[in-house]
């Protein structure tokens, strides 16, 4: 695994330490007491359209704080993580519980350079038409190539054992009165010593892809097909990974067909730290819904990559970017700005679900896309329109609204830096996100229960039904 370091790399730990301590200074130090805390069900709490606001379970993963702009993973600071560590390390954290060992992190690397090479997925995903789909579509069918290649569930003669699951709907009854987490309704992903005996002709390297080899599979894989799809919607052919490379470098060598330089390699490493994990985020929801029902952990993440796929979740980097392009140059920021607020049109890259405080992946990104962008005078004019544009919004927009850049604002400038295609934004947040989504997923099954809110019903009754004759 190689982890460059030289000046450039070094610049980038002092600019994220320069953001924290700004950070520091503009946020208090004590967490929310009633959301840091063991749950005692039934839980009462108020919620929202969309279940905003519903407590659905406990984490030890990730802990974002919204009002102070926190964001955290299995206790340690995003700025820290981010400064001092390298994705391997941060994805083997959120899964693990803790950082790594040096000999537990080369370990999981060797596991993580052997899953990254797909060769029957590849092989598949050439034969469909990549070049004329949409990208986060093709990431997702290729996760579903993986599941075939890599585990024994799509064979024909696959059955689940459902004697090891439940005998009878008993998790229904439950839940239609209230939710009190009954013990003999909790069921988790479980590797079965006999299942593959069950079954003739299962190959020995195959598994059920419902266990932590399927999230190392699925972290290193999922990179693997975002960079083969970048490359065949240019009509170029995928590249094998190199086993030397890091995480962060081969995904750029694999997308752009060059091994990356010390300074690039670092930023992706960094981009792909600040997207790993986000709370119950839409995305890691999705997830959690299919996993819960005892799905395998490959559809639990097509299903991750499909909720990401929607423009109120992913994308908005994207659009970003096209928004600085439209707007053109630093004088005109102020004349469009204007302009937006009388017609009410939204600025993106601003505002969050959450952060009511400046977002702290945008806090790092925002330096990173700046220095990035020195070398590059199409990027430092973009940059300089962002940086203009934040300003302007900040100074045009009531204070009290409590509206700052997010994660997305500053993002697309820096993988533009890299020579990434804009349509590859929204795959780069899978690549890194799927580690947060196995993680939880994971947590999840050790106590799971199906997901299973209620709708209110609104509707009529003692609807008089006719003959289709006299239907008008």
């Amino acid at each position: 695994m190689l982890h460059r370091r030289n000046k450039d790399t070094l610049k980038i730990a002092r600019l994220i330490t320069e953001a924290c301590k700004k950070a520091r200074q503009e946020t208090q130090t004590a967490p929310e007491p009633e959301m840091t805390q063991p749950i005692k069900w039934p839980v009462s709490c108020t919620v929202g359209p969309g279940l905003e606001g519903a407590i659905a379970c406990e984490t030890k993963i990730g802990y974002v704080n919204g009002t102070k702009g926190w964001l955290i993973y299995r206790g340690y600071d995003i700025f820290e993580l981010s400064a001092k560590c390298t994705f391997e390390e941060v994805s083997y954290l959120l899964l693990h519980g803790d950082l790594p060992t040096k000999s537990q992190l080369k370990e999981y690397n060797k596991k993580l350079v052997k899953a990254r090479t797909l060769n029957n997925t590849m092989r598949l995903l050439m034969s469909y038409p990549i070049e004329g789909m949409n990208a986060m579509s093709a990431l997702r069918l290729g996760t579903n190539l993986m599941r075939y290649e890599l585990t024994y569930i799509d064979g024909v003669t696959y059955k689940p054992d459902l004697s090891r699951v439940i005998g009878s709907d008993e998790d229904s009854i439950p839940m239609e009165t209230k939710p009190m987490g009954e013990k003999d309704a909790i069921y988790g992903f479980k590797k079965s010593k006999t299942d593959k005996g069950k079954f003739r002709n299962i190959e020995p390297n195959l598994h059920a892809g419902a266990d932590i080899e399927s999230c190392y599979h699925l972290i290193a894989g999922v990179a693997t097909v975002a960079a083969a799809v970048a490359r065949l919607k240019q009509g170029k052919l995928p590249i094998e990974p190199d086993p030397k490379l890091s995480h962060a470098a081969n995904f750029l060598y694999m997308m752009n067909g060059r091994v990356p330089t010390p300074l690039e390699e670092r930023v992706m490493d960094v981009a792909l730290i600040l997207h790993a994990d986000h709370g119950m985020n839409a995305s890691t929801f999705a997830s959690m819904v299919v996993a819960s029902t005892l799905s395998d952990m490959y559809f639990s993440v097509g299903s991750g990559i499909a909720a990401l796929n929607g423009p109120l979740h992913g994308g908005a980097n994207e659009q970003v970017l096209y928004m600085l392009e439209e707007i053109g140059s630093v004088k005109k920021v102020e004349k469009w700005v204007k302009k937006a607020i009388k017609s009410k049109q939204k600025v993106m890259g601003f505002g969050h679900r959450v952060y009511k405080s400046y977002d702290p992946r945008a806090r790092v990104l925002a330096p990173l896309a700046e220095y990035m962008a020195k070398n590059s005078p199409e990027n430092r004019e973009l940059f300089g329109i962002a940086q203009a544009l934040e300003k302007e919004v900040l100074a045009s927009i009531d204070k009290e609204k409590k509206i700052f850049p997010n994660v997305d604002f500053y993002s697309g400038i820096v993988y533009a830096c890299m020579g990434i295609q804009p349509d590859m934004f929204t795959p780069i947040f899978a690549v890194s996100r799927v580690a947060g989504w196995t993680a939880r997923v994971l947590e999840y099954m050790e106590n799971n229960r199906i997901f299973r809110p209620r709708a209110m019903y609104i509707g009529q009754f003692d609807r008089e039904l006719k003959p289709i004759a006299k239907r008008t």
